[in-house]
């Protein structure tokens, strides 16, 4: 019988059995994939947006080779506070249901059933990405992971969105020999693209290194070709590959059967406590980024770590006071 069972394994949900621990508590971490599997995803060699000191868990220092961490330090880093906090962590095992009442839950797995008298989601979004639902998308050239550039070496790559993902994955395509052309939504590149992104990207495109269509969707992806409907009407281009970079989204459904109920505010935001973030099922609770719902950028590292404190200190039976996360500056948000 654990006091507190985790659903995640990644930063946040560490962060919550840490603290849930140093009030006295035992805490068990189940995860269906990898330790901190989302970053396990991200690109290999990716710089953090943010410092270290801004998605450090514990207090525990992160040290950097550098000004921000890269993706395997931020890996190993989290490995580290995993070890050191002798954390009771169960990797690819996933949570299928659970049963009971606050003070007596059953989380099923596909393992085994684990007895427990309260339960944390910090699942993130990382793992469902937002499908185009256009024919052709199961082809095996369509990803909506991005990885390296090298696969792509003197191929036509169309790279979908104009976030920060895909920006990214244009700029470093084109910089390793790729033929990329960027697809876009909407009338421009994405407002929350990092400033010293955005002018780099529009430069290339500016210069023809780049293709951009703006205003433009994917209406159908060939194995050989796309299907693009552009504001001058439909158009078909030469392509190798897609980088869907669309974004992406919590599991509602597993979420749901975990008993979650939704507000009714075109985010499906989870409702909760906004000071002890208990969900309307009682000891059921949420932290991280699924607190935000379709609303992927509310919440992250810098800020979803504060999370663990609340839910540990209510769990325990502390006198828990209102974090105003609306009106801090959170330099992840730059």
């Amino acid at each position: 019988m654990h006091d507190v069972v985790v659903i995640g394994a990644g930063p946040v949900g560490l962060a919550c059995a840490i603290e849930t621990r140093r009030h006295g508590l035992s805490a068990l971490v189940i995860d269906k994939g990898a330790l901190v599997n989302s970053i396990v995803g991200y690109p290999a060699n990716m710089e953090f947006f943010s410092t270290p000191d801004l998605i450090e868990i514990g207090g525990y220092p992160f040290p950097v080779h550098g000004y921000k961490p890269s993706r395997e330090e931020a890996i190993e880093y989290y490995r580290g506070v995993a070890e050191r906090e002798s954390l009771d962590i169960r990797l690819y095992e996933r949570v299928l249901s659970v049963n009971g009442t606050d003070g007596d839950f059953t989380v099923s797995t596909d393992r085994g059933t684990h007895r427990t008298g309260k339960v944390v989601v910090a699942t993130g979004f990382f793992d469902q990405p937002n499908l185009l639902n256009v024919p052709g998308e199961d082809l095996p050239k369509v990803t909506h992971y991005y990885r390296e550039p090298f696969t792509y070496i003197r191929q036509h790559v169309a790279v979908i969105g104009a976030k920060n993902s895909a920006a990214k994955a244009a700029l470093d395509c084109y910089r390793h020999g790729a033929q990329v052309t960027l697809i876009v939504r909407s009338a421009a590149i994405g407002e929350t693209v990092k400033y010293w992104i955005r002018p780099d990207l529009e430069n290339r495109i500016k210069e023809g290194s780049i293709r951009a269509y703006f205003n433009t969707c994917v209406e159908e992806i060939r194995p050989r070709s796309l299907l693009i409907r552009t504001p001058d009407g439909a158009r078909e281009i030469e392509n190798d590959w897609v980088l869907a970079m669309t974004g992406y989204r919590p599991d509602f459904p597993f979420l749901e059967t975990l008993g979650l109920t939704f507000a009714d505010d075109g985010f499906r935001t989870p409702i909760y406590d906004e000071t002890t973030f208990e969900a309307e099922r009682r000891g059921v609770y949420v932290a991280g980024t699924v607190c935000g719902g379709y609303r992927t950028n509310r919440w992250f590292i810098e800020n979803g770590r504060f999370h663990a404190q609340q839910i540990a200190k209510h769990i325990a039976g502390e006198r828990t006071e209102k974090i105003p996360f609306a009106a801090i500056h959170w330099k992840t948000e730059e």
